[in-house]
């Protein structure tokens, strides 16, 4: 744990430059809007230790699957986010002398990341001598136009002597990625123009011997600043920047602004038409103002935190946190666009190769049900019926019936190169379908589930039908060789999570069918041998128990592990994913993250508390939470189960993860997805929120560190607010028909 961040309720805010920290600050003053985004890396360049990176959306490349052994069935390719070309780059040269932080002398620092507008703020006194220059820099990614990136630099002359100030704006297309499998550059350079007060980068993606898609982008920059012009050479064939240059006197200030479109081939149909629209937006946005830009920028952040913002009082720590989850989630994914989806890094940074997980659907969506409007939601379960295609093909490569959703896509296809997540930890197949039922239920909308969530519902239970084996010994079905949620257990038997998925998606397809038109049913195709088959697995299907704990067994052969709690590893081996071997980790008893609790949190109202505090009094003492998906749940089933103090301390883990770098990996980008944690703690954990029947329920505490705590949720046209002080809870309509909620027990209606 370590926290070199100032705890401010709308604020990431430092006064501290420590070089050793600099991958750590940039992960977390990450900025986006959906479109593309980046870490908070130094415009003006940085000789020290840093990780470069702007990402856009959808922009991927397929970087060759390297294994000791190949394996029939392994993918081709292990897709992965592309480092976009650098359209941030603005070098500062005070005398001659270019900014570097990691050379200069400098004082006052200050690093402010604004959560309420969107903006990034960062400011320094540069010290040679005589010489004493503040610099400010500026910038926002709009949320208003999602093509533009907004920069401002500031200068000010606070030593007694004239200098010379010279800004060098630039497009730079000679960018790497750290991550890659080799050492080449993804960006061939198709066309450059540099102009006075602009300049433009056109670059498509490098060949691949895949036949995955190549991607054009175009950036554009124009500059506005009163400074003089220089006539500057065309730096490379990569490259493209302008100069701007003039003598500032004691207390004399120059500014210079930075505007970038930035547009894909994902958007165009060829060059032409992608360069054509980069200059007509371009020349739009040249019409506005730096306050104009920022206005719009600010009223769509304004509008999303109306519906979104949590409010608690008595703790900054745990007000910070759940804003800053809030704050990076919508910086990520706002449902704008279908074909896009939520990387467990976003924008901030190379792991997990920017790809779709699972965690959508099992994190992402209660979260975005609550926040926004429907169709944000429903956008991510059109993404998986669109790559249906993709998740046959990942099923046949397996020789199996119906459809495999990927553990790691961009396009259908799986891209992961780890067989024993690839192709075993397949109660992602689950997930998904209850991601169809959980917007379903939550919404009352049935015309995804209908029509396309039926398809997708289908053949997932195909999927399952194939991948299940009947045991004869025991006359039951079981499905062999998987991996969990707990991915510190790798090809095991009968994981209960995984085998419980398999038989609740076969039941609920079945009643899905019994409800889609005679249309729907027949494009389905689904036979009378089928169901009888499915349902056949649903009546016999292995679900592995200890009579005697009154447990679900995570898997077969868990219980003959030596079962010693987490509190018995010494806290110099901690995290253990960072100190132990791999064998030793699959050998022990320690839990990754929630499994069969996963699953109980699913269905939590389908177990008695009597189950559930049989399983998490089990569990939980073996979890080490070394997935950051991991306490979200916990404090759920906690709260559930009136371990208030429990459910606290895993809300705070939850929500202050990478602002206090828990896991000691924050430094190679933010836990997006984990990001939904702090938000379910809060309202499905401390609210007690939960959706029977259409309804909505709530059975609400107080923590005792807290003096109130609100939230506003989003349910079937009404926005409400949920206010919850020392005398009790309490509830608002904001906007929206009148609701009948329950409140305990009790009937309550909101006006």
């Amino acid at each position: 744990m370590k926290r070199i961040f100032e705890v401010q309720p709308w604020h990431v805010i430092t006064h501290t430059f420590d070089p050793q920290d600099q991958r750590l600050q940039e992960s977390m003053t990450s900025l986006g809007n959906g479109y593309m985004g980046m870490r908070g890396n130094f415009e003006e360049g940085y000789s020290g230790d840093t990780l470069q990176g702007i990402y856009l959306g959808g922009v991927w490349y397929p970087d060759k699957t390297r294994v000791g052994w190949w394996k029939n069935g392994y993918p081709k390719y292990f897709g992965k986010v592309v480092n976009a070309v650098n359209f941030m780059k603005l070098p500062v040269e005070i005398s001659g002398q270019a900014v570097d932080l990691a050379q200069d002398s400098i004082s006052n620092f200050m690093l402010d990341l604004d959560m309420q507008h969107g903006t990034l703020t960062r400011s320094f006194v540069v010290e040679r001598g005589a010489i004493r220059v503040s610099l400010t820099f500026e910038r926002f990614l709009s949320v208003s136009q999602r093509e533009l990136a907004v920069q401002r630099v500031t200068a000010k002359n606070l030593g007694t002597e004239p200098v010379t100030l010279t800004l060098k704006p630039g497009i730079d297309g000679n960018v790497k990625n750290e991550e890659a499998n080799y050492d080449e550059r993804f960006w061939d350079i198709l066309a450059t123009d540099q102009q006075a007060d602009r300049g433009s980068v056109v670059a498509q993606t490098t060949p691949n011997p895949f036949g995955t898609p190549q991607f054009t982008s175009g950036m554009e920059m124009r500059v506005v600043t009163a400074l003089k012009p220089v006539t500057t050479t065309q730096p490379s064939e990569q490259e493209v920047a302008a100069a701007y240059t003039g003598e500032l006197a004691p207390n004399a200030t120059a500014q210079l602004e930075k505007r970038v479109i930035v547009v894909t081939s994902r958007d165009y149909a060829d060059v032409a038409a992608l360069t054509t629209a980069m200059h007509r937006l371009s020349d739009h946005v040249a019409l506005e103002s730096y306050d104009e830009l920022l206005a719009m920028h600010e009223t769509v952040w304004a509008d999303r935190w109306t519906k979104s913002d949590v409010q608690i009082q008595g703790d900054d720590e745990s007000q910070q946190g759940i804003r800053f989850n809030l704050f990076q989630l919508f910086s990520t994914y706002y449902g704008e666009d279908s074909r896009l989806n939520i990387g467990p890094k976003g924008f901030t940074g190379e792991k997990y190769g920017g790809a779709t997980y699972w965690d959508t659907e099992a994190f992402a969506v209660p979260v975005y049900l609550g926040i926004t409007n429907p169709e944000v939601t429903r956008n991510l379960l059109m993404y998986r019926y669109k790559q249906l295609d993709g998740a046959y093909i990942n099923a046949q490569q397996q020789g199996l019936k119906g459809a495999l959703f990927p553990m790691v896509t961009f396009d259908g296809i799986e891209c992961h190169n780890e067989w024993e997540i690839t192709f075993e930890e397949i109660h992602r197949n689950g997930d998904i379908a209850f991601a169809i039922y959980n917007y379903t239920r939550y919404t009352g909308d049935t015309s995804y589930v209908l029509h396309e969530g039926a398809k997708v519902l289908t053949e997932i239970s195909r999927f399952w039908a194939d991948r299940v084996h009947f045991s004869q010994r025991k006359g039951q079905y079981m499905i062999h060789g998987v991996t969990g949620a707990d991915e510190y257990e790798n090809n095991v038997d009968n994981n209960w999570d995984t085998n419980m998925l398999a038989q609740w998606t076969l039941r609920y397809t079945l009643e899905i069918l019994g409800q889609v038109d005679a249309q729907t049913a027949k494009k389905l195709g689904v036979t009378p041998a089928e169901k009888t088959q499915w349902q056949d697995i649903i009546d016999r299907m292995y679900l592995p128990y200890d009579k005697d704990l009154n447990i679900f067994v995570q898997h077969d052969g868990f219980l003959d592990k030596d079962l010693q709690p987490v509190s018995a590893i010494p806290a110099d081996q901690r995290p253990i994913n960072q100190h132990w071997s791999w064998d030793k980790i699959l050998r022990s008893p320690y839990i990754k993250q929630g499994d069969v609790l996963q699953g109980i949190w699913d269905f939590i109202d389908d177990y008695t508390p009597e189950q559930k505090k049989a399983n998490f009094d089990f569990y939980e003492p073996l979890t080490v939470h070394e997935s950051s998906l991991s306490p979200a749940i916990h404090a759920v089933l906690a709260a559930d189960l009136h371990y208030e103090d429990k459910a606290v301390e895993l809300y705070e883990r939850t929500a202050r993860l990478d602002l206090d770098n828990y896991n000691n990996d924050t430094k190679d980008g933010l836990h997006i997805t984990a990001m939904t944690g702090g938000w379910i703690a809060v309202v499905q954990g401390f609210a007690g929120m939960r959706v029977r029947d259409g309804q909505l329920h709530f059975a609400p505490f107080l923590p005792k560190k807290w003096s109130r705590y609100s939230f506003r949720q989003v349910f079937r046209d009404r926005l409400i607010e949920v206010s919850v002080d020392g005398s009790g809870p309490h509830f608002k309509l904001i906007s929206g028909e009148p609701l009948t909620i329950d409140v305990a027990g009790k009937s309550v209606t909101v006006k």
